[in-house]
Parts: C-alpha cells; sequence; structure tokens
C-alpha cells in the first residue's frame, strides 16, 4: 500500500480531539492512520470488523508494560479485568455478571432514576449558573450505582473521587499524577468491596453484589480475588462513562440549541437523543487491540504485538456509514451500532443502564431547563481514555 496516502496524527498534542476537521482529513484518505501510540483505525467498517477479528486480543498485561507499570494494584486490578480475557475464561466471567446484570434488574432501576434525575434538574434550575458535572453529572449515576450494588446512601460520596480518578487507567501514558491518582482509587475501592462484599454473605439484599455472591457460590472456579475484581470493574464502567457521557451530551447540545428546545417539546425522542449523543461524542471514544499474530487486512501487514487503537469518534462519524454522519441531528435513527461499547463476545453489558440513565437524564433536563450555554472556560480530559470535561460551566436559557 502506497503510504503517501497515510496521515499522521499525533494524539499526544496539547488540545488534540477526534473530531476535528484534520482526523476528518485523514478518514477521507485512508481507513487508518500513524500516531505516536500506534495504528488509529479511523473507518467504521474497518473498526468494527476488527473488534470482532480474533486474531486480536486485549493483553492486559502488554498494555500496563507499554505503559510503565509492571506490578502495584493498577497491574493486578487491569491484567485479570474481564475484558482482557479472551475465550472460554471470558465466557465464564462473563456467564457470572449475566447471571445478576438482567433486564429485569436493570428496568427495575427506572423508578428510581426518573426520580432522581427530576430532583437533580429542578436543582440545577434553581440555580444561575452551575458546574454541571457536580450537580447533575457526577450525583446521577453516583447514586443509580450506589443503588445497584447496595451501597449504603451515607457511603455514597465514598465512591466520587474514586471512581472519578480510576477511569483515568486509559491514560497513564501521559505521566503526572495519573499513576497515583489510579493506585490511590483501587486500594480505597479495593478495601471498601471487600467488606461490602462481606456485609452482603451475611445479609443479603436485592441487589447487584448479594446476586453477584449468590453465583459465584454455584461457581467455585471464581475467586473472591475474581469477584472483587468484577466488582471494582463495574463501578468503574457504571460511573465514570456515563458520568462523562452526561457532560458530553451538554457539551453537544451547547453547539445544538435548537436541538435541545426539540427534545423539550418533544420528549418522546429521548431515545434518539441518546443514540446521537452517544455517536457524535461518546465518553469512550477510543478502544484498543493487539495483535495476536501476524495477518494482512485492507492491504496492509499488521505484525504481531502491533498496538491497534478504534478511533470511536471518528467511525461514528464516517460519512461511508452515517448519512450526514459531520451533522448533529435527534430526530435521526442510527444507522449502525455505535461502537463504544465494543463488538463481539466483548459487547458491554451494560448499554442498557447507560441507555436507561440519558434517556431518563436529558428529556428530564429539557423539559426543565432552557438550552445550555458555556458559562466560562473548561479543559477536557484526554482524547484517549474515558473522555468529557474535567468540569463544565454551565447556564441554561429562558425556556
Amino acid at each position: 500500500m502506497d503510504r503517501t496516502d497515510v496521515a499522521f496524527l499525533d494524539v499526544t498534542a496539547p488540545g488534540f480531539g477526534f473530531g476535528t476537521p484534520e482526523v476528518a482529513e485523514a478518514q477521507a484518505k485512508n481507513w487508518y492512520a500513524d500516531s505516536p501510540v500506534g495504528l488509529l483505525v479511523l473507518r467504521y467498517a474497518e473498526a468494527r470488523a476488527l473488534l470482532r477479528d480474533q486474531r486480536l486480543d486485549h493483553n492486559g498485561k502488554r498494555f500496563m508494560e507499554m505503559n510503565g507499570v509492571f506490578g502495584g494494584p493498577i497491574h493486578d486490578w487491569f491484567v485479570p479485568m474481564i475484558m482482557n480475557h479472551d475465550g472460554a475464561h471470558h465466557r465464564r466471567l462473563r456467564g457470572l455478571v449475566g447471571k445478576a446484570f438482567t433486564p429485569r434488574m436493570i428496568d427495575g432501576l427506572r423508578p428510581f432514576v426518573r426520580e432522581r434525575a427530576r430532583r437533580l434538574a429542578e436543582h440545577v434550575a434553581s440555580a444561575a449558573e452551575c458546574d454541571f458535572i457536580e450537580e447533575f453529572a457526577n450525583p446521577l449515576p453516583l447514586a443509580v450505582m450506589s443503588e445497584m450494588l447496595g451501597v449504603p446512601p451515607e457511603d455514597h460520596e465514598l465512591f466520587h473521587t474514586w471512581t472519578t480518578d480510576i477511569g483515568l487507567v486509559f491514560s497513564i501514558a501521559l505521566g503526572g499524577d495519573v499513576v497515583t491518582r489510579v493506585e490511590t482509587a483501587l486500594v480505597g475501592l479495593n478495601k471498601y468491596i471487600d467488606e461490602l462484599v462481606e456485609a452482603k454473605k451475611a445479609a443479603p439484599g436485592d441487589d447487584l453484589v448479594s446476586a453477584l455472591v449468590a453465583a459465584q457460590r454455584e461457581d467455585p472456579l471464581i475467586s473472591a480475588a475474581e469477584l472483587r475484581n468484577l466488582i471494582v470493574t463495574t463501578v468503574f464502567a457504571a460511573h465514570d462513562t456515563t458520568r462523562h457521557q452526561l457532560a458530553n451530551a451538554m457539551v453537544a447540545f451547547a453547539g445544538h440549541p435548537d436541538q435541545w428546545r426539540l427534545l423539550g417539546r418533544r420528549p418522546e425522542l429521548a431515545g434518539q437523543a441518546v443514540d446521537e449523543v452517544m455517536r457524535w461524542l461518546p465518553s469512550s471514544p477510543t478502544i484498543y487491540r493487539f495483535a495476536a499474530q501476524d495477518f494482512d487486512f485492507e492491504g496492509l501487514h499488521i505484525a504481531e504485538g502491533t498496538f491497534l487503537t478504534m478511533v470511536v469518534t471518528a467511525a461514528q462519524r464516517d460519512p461511508r456509514v452515517f448519512r450526514d454522519g459531520a451533522g448533529f441531528d435527534i430526530t435521526t435513527t442510527c444507522d449502525a451500532p455505535l461502537l463504544q461499547f465494543g463488538a463481539g463476545p466483548h459487547h458491554c453489558l451494560g448499554i442498557a443502564l447507560a441507555k436507561l440513565e440519558l434517556g431518563e437524564a436529558l428529556p428530564a433536563l429539557a423539559a426543565r431547563l432552557g438550552a445550555p450555554e458555556f458559562a466560562g472556560p473548561f479543559t477536557w480530559r484526554p482524547p484517549i481514555g474515558i473522555h468529557g470535561p474535567n468540569s463544565l460551566p454551565l447556564r441554561f436559557g429562558d425556556r
């Protein structure tokens, strides 16, 4: 293949983002680009195919080592994480979670989510300006996660810093204090989850941890360490990604106030609005894989050990798949499955919960508040990893 049509994207540069004209131009040239961290897959068809390709794997140990982590709390959590397993072991762990993470349990949370979203929307409406993350995007999924796990209300705030920092695990290559923050979060979470599991063994409830404890009794191959890892990973997935997706939704609507006003008039568009904000500005903008063997793909030889990043943000705007993919429109129907939840055996079990929370939150806010406007400057998390604003100062216009 002629490499002159392959762009180089410096994803480590300050202010880099995947929703820029630079990335769109690279996508127009070729299905992939080069970068300081490896191959970037930019087009939808190729990204979806590679996410399902059994010649790629997660290799959590390799990911840790390439980022300078060879031991300690992060290594001990990340390497055996469910998403870093493939084959029979992955199916066994996923089956355990599936026994507990049922559609009935998710749907049972709907009244709680709806009421909490309504109350938080009223709280936001009472102030002229707010930090949307602190006042809404953080407390909603934190409360839902705690309700789902069976965490007592008095312990909710304990999770705030832990679940904020653990999501930085995919950004450890950027250095700074990231490793320290993730390690501190994991130490705190591990201790708390061990105590919570023991409490649920003694007095089970109608919650996810109790269900996982019961399922573990039926599968003696699941160790206490694996059970803890599953719960900590659930905490990570259920709070951090949804928190940033809620904030990203406000960024999207701030740039498209007509779409916000439309949602306020037509709450029946909530499901389409959720799909569109996830497509347009996903909180998981990248998904990584390693080549487990040498192979050829779409004219490119990929050597064993190659690090590939599926660029979800670019793929979900790919004009080859999404009509008017470069525009934001909540009246459209999603043309293809969203990639931020993965594909194949690793398709995320939490998609229903994420959609439930956004599907209740967005119409509750749009019914009560005018279109969001930025009330001040803000910064972003790194584009690789869980992505969203670090804070989000907003004011809401008149209804």
